[in-house]
């Protein structure tokens, strides 16, 4: 059954959402091992940290160079212009103002519907170019509170773009349970020093898209809280024996 599993899995495409940043680089390497056709999509909606667009070409290209298993599975990226998103959000993301807690408990690089309209959009674009899987990197074990990243919210988009499209999407979310620092594990599985090192060195997960400083868990401005949480992962990671 599951060597049936793998061998459907195999025959299918997927589409992966690709930031530039840790976490769907990691989903990426995930998905180039299980599917054969996988393509990407990323999302220009005036975000703060734009240099994780610039990034992305050259994690998909080392991708290519260093993994011949996958180059010939990593198909076609898409980018899709999203500014509107932009425009109506008023967040630490979208604006050039400092991050802070709001009064409702969340950051304030919370981007209200991001991660809905995100899948609402790699949906159509999956149904257009016949792929029936989706994989996107959101986690609520270690993450900033934000209610598109749960569990609960992927489960009711599946259904959602299902009943929409009157299609059989499977949403994927391969760190939904797992720590900063287990993701780093997974991506040493995944594809060895090799993968660890492309991820760290070419990946941007920075919140104010500082590519200026360099740490031993890569680019950033070592104070946001996606940095904290990216070298912390990092820290514990290259701890564990």
């Amino acid at each position: 059954m599951v060597a049936d599993q793998g061998e459907r899995a195999a025959a299918e495409g997927a589409l992966v959402l690709f930031s530039g940043g840790q976490d769907s680089a990691t989903c990426l390497a995930w998905a180039l091992e299980r599917f054969g056709r996988v393509e990407t999509v990323g999302f220009d909606y005036g975000q703060r940290h734009r240099v994780e667009l610039d990034v992305r070409p050259v994690v998909l290209e080392a991708i290519r160079a260093r993994f011949p298993d996958w180059a010939g599975r990593l198909g076609d990226d898409h980018m899709l212009d999203l500014s509107v998103l932009g425009q109506v959000s008023d967040t630490a993301l979208t604006r050039d103002v400092e991050i802070a807690m709001q009064d409702n408990g969340l950051p304030n690089t919370f981007v209200p519907g991001r991660n809905l309209v995100f899948m609402t959009f790699a949906a159509a674009l999956a149904y257009r170019r016949g792929l029936r899987h989706l994989v996107v990197g959101v986690c609520e074990t270690d993450y900033s509170g934000y209610p598109d990243c749960r569990d609960d919210t992927m489960k009711a988009m599946q259904l959602a773009l299902n009943l929409g499209m009157e299609t059989r999407f499977v949403l994927h979310t391969p760190l939904m349970w797992i720590d900063k620092a287990e993701t780093w594990r997974l991506t040493e599985s995944l594809g060895g020093e090799a993968l660890v090192g492309l991820i760290r060195d070419e990946t941007h997960s920075c919140y104010r898209g500082d590519r200026s400083q360099v740490h031993d868990w890569g680019h950033g401005c070592g104070e946001c809280p996606a940095c904290d949480l990216r070298a912390e992962g990092w820290r514990r990671f290259r701890a564990t024996p």
